[in-house]
């Protein structure tokens, strides 16, 4: 009777976003599979349709109110592949397979990142937030859907201009221990999640994402290749942007301590 009512409950709202999120893993494996048949364009595509089903189901969730934690810990299986294993196999198939032992430890040592930086991002949630409001326009490393982009220029790159060093496997294997580090760094970096967009700007805004859209189908590697680079550019100004938020609120802070007598008689 209990179970009964409980299926009687259960929203198909609440089954969307998690829908999208096995849309999104199931790219992720198609990706794995393009690469071992040497397709390389469609293998970059699948992550990148990956990552457009992940920005899109936990948007959909909060709208829809179907967010859950069955949802939240899918949601970081499926990072952990679309965005960890499955970059990393295609870029190892691509260009290090040739050198063994040499080309697989950049791959474990970019997963074991992505696991890392995935599990500090849940344990966070977990814990009470007691910082600031602004702190939630920050994340803390790179997340692993733009660590897959990062991972994934070299090979972008090539799509557009055909240069073979870019396939060498020393630059795809520093590629991949930067962006590690990036992934488990403390750096803060952008998030939209928190974006506001006043009304006067939303037309604007529509009109913007609509001309990057025309360019993505139109012009895919050039597109794909100026976002990765302006989010590198980002990286940096991110950083300065959240240490010059925390000198301000340091600032603004009043000081409760006890005042300490230096001494000196007061003017007067």
């Amino acid at each position: 009777m209990n179970t009964r009512q409980r299926l009687k409950g259960f929203h198909i709202n609440r089954m969307i976003p998690n829908v999208l999120t096995l849309l999104a893993l199931s790219a992720g494996l198609s990706s794995i599979r393009f690469a071992l048949t040497e397709r390389w364009e469609l293998a970059v595509m699948s992550i990148i349709a990956a990552g457009i089903l992940d920005g899109l189901d936990g948007r959909i969730a909060r709208i829809l109110k179907g967010a859950t934690k069955f949802g939240a810990e899918l949601d970081s299986l499926s990072d952990f592949l679309c965005f960890g294993v499955a970059p990393a196999l295609v870029l190892y198939l691509w260009a290090l397979e040739d050198v063994g032992r040499f080309g697989w430890s950049p791959v474990l040592l970019y997963c074991i990142a992505c696991a890392l930086r995935l599990a500090r991002f849940n344990a966070d949630l977990d814990e009470p937030a007691d910082d600031p409001a602004w702190e939630r326009n920050f994340f803390v490393g790179v997340p692993t859907p733009a660590g897959a982009g990062l991972i994934l220029l070299p090979m972008v790159l090539w799509f557009q201009i055909g240069v073979d060093s870019l396939r060498s496997p020393g630059v795809v294997g520093l590629t991949m221990l930067v962006v590690a580090g990036l992934l488990v760094s403390r750096l803060r970096t952008w998030s939209f999640k928190k974006v506001r967009i006043t009304q006067a700007y939303v037309l604007p805004w529509m009109l913007g994402i609509g001309l990057y859209l025309a360019f993505l189908v139109s012009v895919p590697w050039l597109t794909l290749s100026l976002t990765a680079l302006a989010y590198v550019v980002s990286i940096p100004l991110r950083a300065r942007a959240y240490r010059n938020h925390r000198e301000r609120q340091r600032a603004e802070q009043p000081t409760d301590g006890p005042t300490v007598d230096d001494g000196r008689a007061a003017p007067g």
